[in-house]
């Protein structure tokens, strides 16, 4: 199993939008910008996103994206999931039919229940961390970053940097 370029990109904008909401609504260019993530493929995240109903748009002057439920109710689970990223590690895509073949039910590979088991393991993980964990955490290393730089008397742009969230 893999987690893609698409269920990471969502997860890091989800959090930078997390972390900036209580200012308003969040555009996809401000994120774009800040995460090197292209403004097309964040569209097609967010409009993912927007259908399972973790996201919600704002038109208009000063218009965005805002979290449709708190943080704390969003599971890395649920972002992942809503951008169609698949969380199985079996080769039959967990159908039991590791040989190939649809109509022979029955002819698991040895290692199937292996993998399914890392399946239930990962997908409970995931559903375990909340994006208000990963809020949390990111602002966090931002406060100790922001006191190392402080200690070691770096540049005031560069601590000004930091402290943006």
């Amino acid at each position: 199993m893999r987690l893609t370029t698409k269920g990471r990109f969502a997860v890091t904008a989800m959090i930078d939008l997390a972390l900036r909401e209580d200012k308003g609504p969040v555009t996809l260019a401000g994120i774009s910008q800040r995460q090197e993530i292209s403004l097309s493929y964040l569209e097609q995240l967010f409009s993912k996103l927007r259908r399972h109903e973790i996201v919600e748009s704002v038109r208009g002057p000063g218009g965005g994206y805002q979290l449709a439920r708190k943080a704390n109710k969003v599971t890395v689970a649920d972002i992942i999931i809503a951008v169609d990223e698949p969380l199985d590690a079996t080769q039959c895509g967990s159908k039991g039919n590791c040989h190939g073949s649809d109509h022979s039910a029955g002819t698991q590979c040895m290692t199937h229940e292996l993998w399914a088991n890392l399946n239930t393991k990962m997908v409970d993980y995931l559903d375990s961390v909340s994006l208000q964990d990963l809020v949390d955490q990111q602002r966090k290393k931002s406060q100790e970053q922001t006191i190392h730089l402080v200690r070691h008397g770096r540049a005031e742009s560069t601590l000004a940097k930091n402290l943006e969230f």
